[in-house]
């Protein structure tokens, strides 16, 4: 894969970002080899995402940083700069149902994923097999009805001890605490289904059924304490008919779910995704 510095920023809108940005890269000799820029009307603010020739600058990615600082500070940027040779360690977790975790793991596996994924956590056994198959840890971390908090505790203990970039809750079936929420914010990614908020609680595919719908669909979206309601990163949707019986509905969801998770988190491990607010901006 061809080495890039990937430039990511954020800021009030003004006259000469574009130009201010460029013109830094090419007085250094670097080399843009993508480029994207989104200014919203409505909230002011400019986005942008470059990707530079590693090889055509003259220092390195921290030299590249301090000189980028001072430009970020005149125009009240939020921004980072990675590595893309550096891959993100991925922390997976998942309950009982396998179809999104087998997906990333198949994807991983194929290296169509370009990341590490230093252990897998789960609050049952099942899974187990599947992800020792593919050499990874597993941890079961079992919850007590009685005291969740020891399962939260241990949870967040794996996630520190393996210095995850990214938590992915792959249908994990439990609601992580705020803390833990706000101490990974816009680093913990979550899929479901999209029937919400009409069709919650248990079975939402049979309560489709019964009302007829025409559109599934799921959204894949970082978490945050207020429980479904994180900055979307990407969704998918399917049409169904008054042929289709719940358990072809359910195996179309699964599906969707899959699709929308894995390009939710491939662009995440890009650096295409930048949240304002309770939104995103994707650049795909």
């Amino acid at each position: 894969m061809e080495r890039n510095y990937r430039l990511v920023l954020s800021c009030p809108d003004r006259v000469g970002i574009v130009s201010m940005v460029s013109n830094f890269i090419s007085s250094h000799g670097g080399s843009i080899t993508d480029a994207n820029q989104h200014s919203d009307p409505l909230s002011g603010y400019f986005f942008m995402r470059v990707e530079i020739d590693a090889q055509s600058l003259p220092f390195s990615l921290e030299r590249l940083r301090e000189a980028f600082a001072p430009i970020a500070s005149s125009f009240e940027m939020e921004w980072q700069i990675t590595d893309s040779s550096q891959p993100k360690k991925v922390i997976l977790m998942a309950s009982r149902q396998s179809h999104c975790l087998a997906d990333l793991l198949y994807r991983y596996h194929s290296k169509e994923l370009f990341c590490e994924i230093p252990c897998v956590i789960s609050n049952h056994e099942d899974l187990r097999s599947m992800v020792e198959w593919h050499g990874i840890p597993y941890h079961c971390v079992p919850v007590d009805p009685d005291n969740k908090q020891a399962h939260f505790d241990r949870v967040d203990e794996l996630i520190h001890e393996h210095e995850a970039d990214t938590v992915v809750l792959a249908r994990y079936m439990q609601i992580l605490p705020e803390k833990v929420c706000e101490r990974y914010q816009h680093r913990i990614i979550n899929i479901h289904h999209s029937f919400l908020p009409s069709f919650v609680g248990a079975r939402p595919y049979h309560q489709a059924y019964d009302r007829g719908v025409k559109l599934i669909g799921a959204t894949c979206h970082y978490v945050t304490p207020d429980l479904d309601a994180g900055p979307i990163i990407d969704q998918e949707v399917t049409r169904v008919s008054h042929r289709s019986l719940p358990d072809d509905m359910v195996r179309l969801g699964r599906d969707v779910e899959k699709l929308a998770l894995a390009r939710g988190l491939r662009w995440h491990l890009e650096d295409r995704v930048l949240v304002h607010g309770n939104k995103t901006v994707v650049f795909d």
